[in-house]
């Protein structure tokens, strides 16, 4: 197999010099800084905070033209960044201000400043790297203004003729915009989400959608994607879900609109059995405005959502008793004749609450029509193909954790026992923790999206564990209340514990400890998201002496009044890590027009005392693999 393989290797090199040239070229990338990485967490949704905290680098963007021209002022910073961030809409917006020949001037001085900042952020990387960030289109053009832009007197006339010429044929304007793309590029190198891309915000289909252009991005599974996910799987509780959920947060357009699920049926169904109840009207974003008829129709459509799905959790309980989930058996812990549940040896009234459609002596039976109508629904969902784009997408790119550059990224948690041991998770005779149960998880998810046609199978009702269960890593509570949110008055029933992980993630030797599982040096980092940070009651998003970052700091806009920001992102180049806590986005508009950016703070995580070099990281590695190979065919080059 060696030699074989080694033959196959020459292939690929037409001489021996072939292979010493690439040994050189890639001995000499190991040398260079390693590229900005870039992390986002719990998105949920927000697209347009989402897109500029993108646009702008997590701040990079202006730390670049502060570096690139020291002398600007902070509103020279701000104009050339917001060029940079939206420039088909800055362009526009100056257009309108200015005359013909102002507004030439104005692009050809900003091109200048553009092909400096270029030039500047691409110095950590090799030449045929920025070639490949230019768009194509003007790829040759924007290497020769590259090239020039700080060009002796002799070349000046060079220089200046390409600008002319692009003028003159009505092409400065594009050139602007593809080299802000550029920039946009060089700035930011690789991205990750860390989990929770879905639910309570409008536009989780465009924050994919832009995902998937993207040159370099992985996903840390959340527990709000999974459950997306099981419905691909063939999961119609996991449906029935994000149903409620969408029903919850005045987001039907998602489904109907944007995924082009015929919901019809489901609205005719909620329509006939059920009534407004006042546990159940629309959570709305603030400034978000709906008719009295619309939020009648979300209150029905969550009612029965809630309904169908404690039914279909009622069946997933009893026919998967290794999950220990019977005490989330609502349903059948009911006294219907008299309103009221019995939970943890308590009883408690029951508020609002209809059933229609439950028969008390089989309260997880589903009636003809709703067995009818969940497979017709589910059916529709399946069948959208944007849907099963972005599901795979997810599936593809996407894991329930990552070992990067020295650093573990996981969604949720590590469930842990009080004592710091590792909880297990036993299913037959065999008990999985740590790692090892991250990795059964890993395996399952993809198992069930391997055979969507199968709905009741093990592996698509653990993506509901996932969502709900004691031991998932992406929930990491003792249980989900939601029925009791609902229904029952006494708020102390509506608390979900959270595992013991959450405590002990403050001490760094646990965090090691972790790290150790996942065969990881201990002097790394675990990156965190899932659990908002609540700034404003002075909790700290660098936990462990540092050795765990927490990167949910809110975009979700529900939680910005609980964490008093909205959001966090982490940025990690060759010099370290620094964690920045961003204000609300307010809009495009407004950064266009009025140079409004999200006011960014820095937080220094760790800074190293040698630059990070490209041989350090996971690239590296691979990098330097492939050179040892290199040199030994090098060497055998005539005998092989």
């Amino acid at each position: 197999m060696e030699e074989k393989y080694y033959k196959l290797l020459k292939q690929n090199f037409v001489s021996k010099e072939a292979v010493l040239t690439e040994i050189i070229n890639l001995s000499a990338i190991c040398e260079l800084p390693k590229a900005t990485e870039h992390f986002m967490s719990d998105v949920h949704g927000e697209y347009d905070a989402f897109n500029h905290v993108l646009r702008n680098g997590s701040g990079s963007i202006k730390e670049k033209i502060r570096d690139c021209f020291p002398n600007f002022t902070v509103e020279d910073i701000s104009e050339l960044a917001t060029l940079i961030y939206y420039p088909q809409e800055k362009l526009e917006a100056q257009k309108i201000l200015f005359l013909d020949n102002a507004f030439n001037q104005y692009c050809q001085k900003k091109l200048i400043e553009l092909l400096k900042v270029a030039k500047f952020a691409s110095q950590k990387y090799t030449r045929s790297k920025v070639r490949k960030a230019l768009s194509e289109n003007f790829r040759y053009i924007l290497e020769e203004l590259l090239n020039e832009v700080d060009a002796t007197a002799e070349k000046k006339s060079y220089f200046s003729s390409i600008i002319q010429k692009l003028q003159q044929l009505g092409e400065l304007s594009n050139l602007i915009v593809s080299l802000a793309d550029t920039i946009r590029r060089l700035t930011v190198d690789h991205l990750h989400i860390v989990g929770d891309i879905y639910d309570r915000g409008p536009h989780p289909d465009k924050i994919i959608d832009r995902l998937i252009d993207m040159p370099s991005v992985d996903i840390q599974w959340g527990n709000h994607d999974v459950v997306w996910m099981a419905i691909i799987a063939g999961s119609p509780l996991a449906m029935m879900n994000v149903v409620r959920i969408c029903s919850r947060y005045a987001n039907l357009d998602i489904l109907e609109e944007r995924y082009g699920i015929n919901m019809r049926a489901f609205i005719d169904y909620a329509e006939r059995y059920y009534k407004p109840s006042s546990a159940f009207v629309p959570q709305l974003t603030e400034g978000i405005r709906i008719s009295n008829e619309e939020s009648e129709l979300l209150n029905k459509l969550q009612q029965a959502a809630a309904i169908l799905q404690f039914k279909l959790e009622s069946q997933l309980i009893a026919r998967r008793p290794e999950f220990l989930l019977g005490h989330r058996d609502v349903l059948n812990f009911i006294d219907f004749g008299n309103q009221k549940i019995t939970l943890n040896h308590r009883v408690y009234d029951l508020i609002s609450f209809q059933a229609p459609t439950i028969d008390p002596k089989d309260p997880a039976r589903l009636t003809e029509e709703e067995e009818r109508m969940l497979k017709h629904l589910l059916e529709n969902f399946k069948s959208s193909h944007k849907l099963l784009k972005h599901v795979h997408f997810l599936l593809e790119n996407g894991s329930m954790y990552l070992r990067y550059n020295g650093n573990l990224l996981i969604h949720g948690c590590i469930p842990l026992h009080e004592n710091g041991d590792f909880k297990s998770f036993r299913i037959g005779d065999k008990a999985y923790a740590g790692r090892e149960l991250l990795d059964f998880f890993d395996f399952n998810v993809r198992k069930s999206l391997s055979n969507p046609k199968q709905t009741n199978d093990f592996s698509t009702d653990l993506l509901w564990y996932l969502w709900v269960g004691e031991c998932s890593s992406l929930f990491g509570k003792e249980a989900m209340t939601t029925f009791e949110r609902y229904y029952i008055g006494d708020k102390s029933t509506h608390i979900e514990k959270k595992n013991p992980y959450y405590e002990l993630r403050e001490n760094q030797e646990i965090i090691k400890m972790i790290l150790r599982n996942f065969n990881m040096d201990e002097n790394g980092h675990l990156i965190n998201g899932h659990t908002p940070i609540k700034e404003k009651n002075g909790e700290n998003p660098i936990k462990a002496n540092g050795k765990l970052i927490v990167i949910d700091g809110g975009f979700s806009k529900p939680y910005q009044k609980e964490t008093g920001i909205a959001g966090y992102t982490l940025l990690y180049n060759s010099y370290g890590m620094q964690l920045v806590a961003h204000q609300p986005f307010t809009t495009v508009e407004a950064a266009v027009n009025k140079g409004t950016d999200i006011i960014s703070a820095n937080r220094l995580v760790e800074q190293v005392e040698e630059p990070v070099r490209v041989k350090d990281t996971n690239i590296g590695q691979s990098l330097m693999k492939n050179i040892a190979d290199l040199e030994y065919l090098f060497e055998k080059y005539d005998l092989i």
